[in-house]
């Protein structure tokens, strides 16, 4: 004897086909019910809607060209200054006038000046990953590990971090005692 699974109702004739028998994408209450396409949609359409669309475009390009040329002050000014940056095949950090960036696989952070407490830096006895550490005023610290392709590479990478340090953090950091004199000095 053969038994089947499942209902063996059909839907009617135009009744509308739902449910997760019918679309097993469908979820009831998040996905509106599969609705069928009206017959008298065809290529003719696809065409005509194909046509009105280039024709927009074309339209949009043309007030594009009449518009003036993007000037160099609308770019961003870059400061002068200095930049660390190292990378190994995972990770890769970026210290500059924004402040720093972690990036390790697809997952990537970014710290301004005002957000930083601290940046510590650890090279190791040995082996030759290179630990640089971003503290936080709210007590966390967020580390990443970078893979010298030598040894000497850390005292390079130090001098670097360094330099780029005491150009930007110092700054902020002088910045927010200067307003906490001058409010003192209104009291």
């Amino acid at each position: 004897m053969e038994q089947r699974i499942g209902s063996s109702s059909q839907p009617l004739k135009g009744e509308p086909v739902t449910g997760a028998g019918f679309d097993p994408a469908f979820i009831p209450g998040l996905t509106p019910p599969a609705t069928e396409e009206p017959e008298d949609t065809g290529p003719e359409d696809a065409e005509a809607e194909a046509a009105e669309t280039a024709e927009a475009e074309a339209v949009a390009g043309a007030e594009d060209a009449v518009e003036e040329p993007a000037t160099d002050e609308d770019e961003e000014e870059v400061p002068e200054g200095p930049v660390f940056e190292a990378s190994d095949r995972r990770a890769r950090i970026v210290a500059d006038h924004r402040g720093v960036r972690l990036f390790l696989d697809d997952q990537e952070c970014e710290f301004r000046w005002d957000e930083i407490g601290a940046v510590e830096t650890e090279s190791p006895r040995f082996g030759k990953r290179f630990t640089i550490t971003v503290h936080t005023p709210e007590r966390r610290w967020y580390p990443i590990e970078i893979e010298a392709p030598a040894r000497s590479r850390f005292s390079e990478w130090e001098t670097q971090l360094d330099a780029v340090l005491d150009a930007y953090f110092e700054d902020e950091a002088e910045a927010k005692s200067d307003v906490k004199t001058d409010a003192e000095d209104t009291d």
